[in-house]
């Protein structure tokens, strides 16, 4: 198209010299004719329109690929509202075209693997956690060159180091993060004449004995009772007929379990090794005992019985304390307002864990902007992330908007719960994380699960010698990657 237009250019020009020199010489200054004057215009316009060429040549946009479905996002309801978003972005940016992918959970792993093996990966993925992507482990940019002078006020340091590769390179920014704590029923303390456990992070339960995990199963013990209102601390107490659990960790794998209350950990050693620590065991023995031997937590015949609404737990009104996740409000129904949150009890000499769900946006390392991709992800964390967290329904990493996203919770839960306890616990997330990597991922992970099944089922079992065996068959599994 230019050099078209620059050839046109060139004849009129020709055309307009053949006129002038056709004409006689004179020393007066002769008005041009008709004719020339209509060629200068059409020369002037010509070059405008070569000029405008160039000038979007020169603002041609760089094209950003957003992958969503790896974790949440790809829902039919939230499909409208993110394109609304990435409407947004692309009104307000000259230089960068996002274009926004939707893939279904379910199909995502496979489809991405696909792409990365074809070698057209995405820019950037996400709204995903740490297990989302495990099994892209090393293919994703440091995000910490690329961001100039930038502002971390706005975000609790504690957690950004949760998004550090080995405590060096930043993988992601926090976005909707999602601390966990104790769910406790405030109906059946009133009812036991039992003061609740402490809201303050470190602080004491009201007799001022330490809040720590003893204490916790004091109290579980006298708020598990059976059919006949003996609690689980009497004789005549019977485990087959039991109306109300003391205390559950709700909804999470083993690895989950052992961090909620003994702190983060992993089965891998820095050398690649299956291990299990002196904690994890103490994790495991406490949790085994308390099912099948103490009886103050449901097995998992309990667990999805109609007396805990169908593997909903706390949500039956039949279990006094949960460990859980902030993301847990989704699921509160039939409790009603029956209760508040506590932070989570010490472990060991006095250490404090808020184990850590967190759901964020990472660029592969193999983009061809990384600048451009780095700039989409400080948007949709930043001036994009209030749109997008009332879509996902997660906590704001920032702490601008967690005002904001705290008042839509009290519309929906008026009994006044203390958010406080969510905010503070921010500062003690687990590390590692509970869902770190691991070597043959996908086969490890259903390994973990097989043991859960089978220590949340089997009453007299050996717990040690079964932790023995399952570090030897991940030793194996992680062998088969080598």
């Amino acid at each position: 198209m230019k050099k078209t237009l620059l050839f046109v250019i060139a004849l009129l020009v020709i055309a307009s010299m053949l006129l002038t020199a056709c004409k006689p010489a004179t020393t007066e200054e002769v008005a041009p004719s008709e004719e020339e004057a209509e060629v200068v215009e059409e020369v002037e316009e010509a070059e405008e329109v070569v000029e405008e060429a160039e000038e979007v040549e020169e603002t041609e946009k760089v094209q950003i690929r957003w992958f969503v479905g790896l974790g949440t996002g790809a829902q039919p309801e939230q499909v409208p509202l993110e394109e609304a978003v990435v409407a947004r972005f692309n009104e307000t940016h000259d230089n960068i075209e996002l274009v926004v992918e939707f893939v279904d959970n379910a199909q995502a792993p496979d489809q991405l693997k696909t792409q990365i093996a074809a070698g057209d990966p995405p820019d950037i993925i996400g709204p995903v956690g740490w297990s989302g992507t495990n099994e892209f482990t090393g293919l994703f940019l440091d995000l910490e060159p690329y961001m100039g002078d930038f502002d971390w006020s706005d975000f609790d340091m504690d957690s950004v180091a949760a998004y550090r590769l080995n405590g060096e390179d930043l993988l992601g920014l926090p976005f909707a993060v999602f601390p966990s704590m104790i769910f406790y029923n405030t109906a059946l303390f009133d009812e036991a004449g039992l003061e609740y456990p402490p809201h303050e992070w470190g602080g004491n339960y009201a007799d001022g004995e330490v809040w720590d995990i003893a204490k916790l199963e004091e109290l579980a013990m006298y708020l598990t009772v059976d059919a006949n209102g003996n609690d689980a601390t009497m004789d005549e107490f019977d485990p087959e007929n039991i109306v109300q659990f003391g205390y559950h960790t709700q909804w999470t794998d083993p690895r989950g379990q052992a961090a909620a209350l003994f702190g983060g950990d992993n089965f891998i050693d820095a050398d690649g090794n299956a291990v299990l620590s002196d904690t994890w065991r103490e994790a495991f023995n406490w949790y085994y005992e308390g099912m099948h031997e103490k009886h103050f937590m449901p097995n998992a015949t309990y667990q999805g019985s109609d007396l805990l609404a169908a593997g909903n737990p706390f949500d039956s009104g039949n279990v006094a304390m949960v460990h859980c996740h902030l993301w847990y409000t989704c699921c509160l129904g039939t409790v009603g307002e029956n209760w508040d949150i506590a932070a989570v009890p010490s472990h060991g000499d006095g250490q404090l864990v808020s184990k850590l769900h967190a759901d964020t946006f990472r660029v592969f390392a193999a983009t061809e902007h990384p600048e451009e991709a780095v700039e989409v992800l400080l948007w949709l964390t930043g001036e994009g992330a209030g749109d997008l967290l009332q879509i996902y329904g997660g906590m704001p990493g920032r702490k601008s908007l967690q005002e904001e996203f705290f008042a839509g919770l009290d519309e929906q839960f008026p009994q006044g719960v203390d958010w406080q306890v969510a905010i503070d616990g921010l500062a003690y997330p687990e590390t590692p994380n509970h869902e770190s990597n691991l070597p043959n991922y996908a086969k490890a992970y259903d390994r973990i699960g097989a043991f859960q099944t089978l220590y949340e089922t089997e009453a007299g079992l050996d717990i040690n010698a079964e932790l023995d065996k399952l570090i030897a068959d991940l030793q194996a599994i992680f062998d088969e990657v080598k």
